[in-house]
């Protein structure tokens, strides 16, 4: 199990910066054992860390702030979103001041002729889109989860557009961020493209709250499409259906998502969507354009298919079918669990590349069945992404033992395969082991840019490397 480090506390510097923001906010500064919980909390077996106090600052000059504050006692500050990570990037090992940026979830500007816009990192990703929906655009990165922005960004968060559309890196143009001393930056303009100075804007995109406090995000967006058609298929067997995939993505067929579900999750599916589907590995495709151009995407997709044994090919243009089809997909978390009634759901992810995704997938497959475990997997098997819920008792030393064992499988293979130990999930306290396997001496350059971004270690300390003092 990925252990939950405690870190060394500032007991005398946390209690002064806490009676100095306790008086600056007042009932928007908390300590109670409730709220410090709920700001711990972590959708993985990772053990809850709790902060000290949460603050919920209303504008970016009240994070920077906060972070003076911090900074001037050697606090920790811990940035908060929706807290719907999956790698214990809330967690607070050495305590300090967990920063709620719910309250800043303004649209800030839309640029529809330039197609972007400015937001807090506060706005979730369905907020911004039901603000854009009479403008005729959108934004199309879907994690699944109704994430905030801030939160995806320093994240780096995909989903299942992310084949056609890209990731969150593809789709910041620009960013204001807190700085560890608590001075605020501008990384960029709303120009498309720069060649201005470092890339600050890439290197705050992903860093997970340990580099700066995104404080508002300039956001790409797209037209939403003439037409969106859906299609599913099913297969003979997962090899089939990454083979299908594979050829899908050489044919340079533009899909806008693509999705494997295993048998496994297409059982839960129907269970809890109340789907008739076949019980056999399925792809859920999504193709944007024009009528005709989404019409003749879908049937040479069929066609490709048909010849690895895809059966049951079906299409929808209907927003009704295609919603009913993509909430099953997004409620998948909920619909496993009720595989096993009573057990923990362990979700990890790995993304390889393309032609090893087959391999990748039944490897998966074989090592759970090896291990006698419960591990459905999907994935936005576009760009070679999957995940693996393991669900397990977790009163059960070695069914613990086992699961760890299987998602210290996945993440190996995965970088002996030349991919990732994580295509969007992050690293946080969870994949902190596979990091430098992954990177190698990269990882000391990386150690590098935070130690003299944030000399004192204040900013979400124990992340991505562990303690650097």
């Amino acid at each position: 199990m990925a252990q939950a480090i405690d870190l060394p506390r500032n007991e005398d510097g946390i209690a002064t910066a806490l009676g100095i923001l306790k008086q600056q906010f007042g009932d928007r500064f908390h300590t109670g054992q409730a709220m410090l919980d709920q700001h711990a909390h972590t959708t993985t077996w990772i053990r809850p860390q709790a902060p000290d106090a949460v603050v919920f600052p209303a504008s970016t000059q009240e994070v920077s702030e906060i972070v003076k504050v911090c900074a001037t006692h050697q606090v920790p500050v811990i940035p908060f979103g929706t807290g719907t990570s999956l790698e214990g990037h809330v967690n607070a090992p050495a305590g300090g001041v967990s920063v709620d940026l719910s309250q800043m979830n303004k649209v800030l500007a839309v640029h529809a002729e330039d197609l972007d816009c400015v937001v807090q990192p506060g706005v979730t990703r369905n907020q911004l889109n039901t603000h854009l929906r009479d403008r005729g655009l959108f934004f199309p990165i879907d994690p699944g989860a109704d994430a905030s922005l801030g939160g995806m960004a320093s994240t780096r968060a995909s989903g299942t557009n992310a084949v056609r559309y890209g990731t969150m890196k593809d789709n910041v143009l620009a960013l204001e961020a807190v700085m560890p001393d608590g001075r605020v930056i501008r990384t960029a303009q709303r120009a498309k493209k720069t060649s201005a100075g470092y890339d600050l804007t890439r290197l705050l995109v992903g860093s997970e709250g340990t580099l700066g406090l995104i404080t508002e995000i300039t956001l790409k967006l797209q037209g939403i499409p003439e037409a969106i058609q859906a299609a599913r298929m099913s297969f003979p067997s997962i090899d089939a259906a990454c083979q299908a995939v594979m050829t899908t993505i050489q044919y340079g067929i533009p899909v806008a998502r693509i999705e494997l579900l295993d048998e496994l999750n297409v059982r839960a599916a129907n269970a809890y969507a109340g789907l008739d589907l076949p019980e056999t590995p399925l792809l859920l495709l999504e193709f944007h354009g024009t009528e005709n151009g989404v019409a003749e995407q879908a049937e040479l997709f069929g066609a490709i298919a048909e010849d690895v044994g895809g059966t049951d090919f079906a299409t929808t243009a209907t927003a009704e079918e295609r919603n009913k089809l993509w909430k099953a997909r997004h409620d998948l978390y909920w619909a496993t669990l009720q595989l096993r009634p009573g057990a923990h759901g362990i979700s990890t992810d790995v993304c390889v590349p393309i032609s090893r995704l087959a391999d990748a997938v039944t490897g998966a497959q074989a090592k759970a069945e090896e291990l006698d475990l419960l591990a459905p997997i999907v994935g936005h098997v576009g760009d070679g992404n999957f995940h693996s819920l393991v669900l397990i008792d977790m009163e059960d030393a070695d069914e613990i033992a086992r699961a760890e064992t299987f998602t210290a499988f996945l993440a190996d293979e995965a970088i002996r395969m030349e991919g990732t130990c994580t295509g969007e999930h992050g690293i946080g306290q969870g994949k902190m082991p596979y990091l430098i396997k992954e990177l190698g001496a990269a990882t000391e350059y990386m150690a590098a840019i935070k130690g003299a971004l944030d000399p004192q270690g204040i900013m979400n300390p124990g992340k991505i490397f562990g303690p650097l003092r």
